[in-house]
């Protein structure tokens, strides 16, 4: 992990650029299907998770679990971590619309800044070319439809990019700090504070940049560990955040037996499309970790894109959600980005034109034929 230049502005501007022009022209394919079917295109961007955040902003967090009439427990927002509706309550009274397009707005600035981290990422591993494509790549994943919606992805993605990226730089303080942010953000956060603390431990182990790996291993689980315990001192249980998840959200982890037994299932029986793109995507991620573990990249990118497949592969619950939970393994895009820079530029826009018509197919899909959360 040894430091670099500075970061080449031009480069990164190129990757915004590129970013906001395919998620832009993704948004416009869905606007124009939603005009067909006389619907708002802010309802739908707003939709499923996003609504849960633009409660949170408007009504506060629950005081309590919800019961169902059986006593069951219902799903709550305490499941919900607070820096995206925060960001998103700070926007909201400038902006028309009410909070569910403040949270629209939020995700696509989060989004530009995600970008623009994923770009100093590739461009400090390999090289400006590699950095944009990578930026490119990861706007239009099948799921790419998320990042222009109220969801938290492109916050939490960013938050974890800037974090490898000072990682990289052994800039242990910021490191520190953004991941503390990022476990405001998201329980995936797990990964990346993991992924500092490994790499705080490897510096401490070597005796390296003194009293700064000691810091950010210090302030990397603050944000995640906090809002844990800010659930338990709400809900008056320890374990509270815990039953949240498990018991009212039904989300939990074994051994991959959920994931293995619903694929089988897709081969036996009729599924949704949903189901087998999560299939496809889910695989594919396994493929280009083995193929990243093997490129000779800085070993924290692949700690943290493994430990996101990982978690995103033993989860049980929610399986079509699971390419959307793969949206943050940006690392994973790297050998994929550094192909397309060594190839003509036929292949390039050939390549990007196609990614770019299925992530805009499949984002059409996921918002007005699929029922559930994207």
């Amino acid at each position: 992990m040894l430091r670099s230049a500075p970061l080449d502005r031009r480069g990164m501007l190129g990757a915004i650029g590129l970013f906001v022009a395919l998620r832009g022209l993704c948004v416009a394919v869905l606007a124009v299907f939603a005009a067909d079917r006389d619907a708002s295109l802010f309802r739908i961007l707003g939709r499923s998770d996003a609504s849960w955040y633009a409660g949170v902003v408007t009504r506060g967090y629950d005081t309590a679990i919800p019961l169902a009439a059986d006593g069951s427990l219902l799903p709550t927002n305490l499941a919900f971590f607070p820096l995206f509706s925060g960001l998103v309550a700070v926007v909201d009274p400038v902006l028309p619309g009410g909070a569910g397009t403040a949270g629209i707005v939020v995700a696509w600035l989060c989004g530009i800044g995600a970008a623009a981290g994923i770009y100093a990422v590739g461009a400090h591993v390999r090289d400006r070319r590699t950095g944009v494509l990578l930026a490119g790549l990861w706007a239009v994943l099948p799921h790419g439809v998320v990042l222009s919606m109220g969801y938290t992805e492109p916050l939490f993605t960013g938050l974890a990019a800037w974090t490898l990226w000072a990682l990289l730089r052994r800039n242990w303080v910021a490191a520190g700090a953004l991941c503390l942010l990022a476990g405001l953000t998201r329980p995936t956060a797990a990964a990346l504070v993991a992924t500092v603390g490994l790499c705080a431990l490897v510096a401490v182990v070597r005796r390296e940049d003194g009293w700064r790996p000691w810091v950010a291993g210090a302030l990397a689980p603050l944000g995640l560990l906090g809002y844990i315990a800010w659930v338990g001192q709400r809900l008056g249980s320890a374990d509270a955040y815990f039953r949240v998840q498990n018991d009212a959200w039904k989300m939990s982890y074994d051994a991959g037996g959920f994931t293995l037994a619903t694929t089988r299932d897709l081969l036996t029986q009729q599924g949704a499309l949903a189901y087998y793109v999560t299939a496809a995507v889910v695989l594919v991620a396994i493929g280009l970790l083995v193929v990243l573990a093997t490129d000779q990249v800085p070993w924290p990118l692949v700690v943290f894109a493994g430990i996101v497949v990982a978690l995103t592969f033993f989860g049980a619950g929610y399986y079509h959600a699971k390419a959307r939970l793969l949206l943050p393994a940006f690392p994973l895009l790297l050998p994929v980005a550094a192909g397309l820079a060594a190839a003509r530029r036929t292949v390039l826009v050939v390549v990007l034109s196609v990614l770019t018509a299925i992530s805009a197919g499949y984002g059409v899909y996921l918002t007005l034929a699929w029922r559930y959360s994207p």
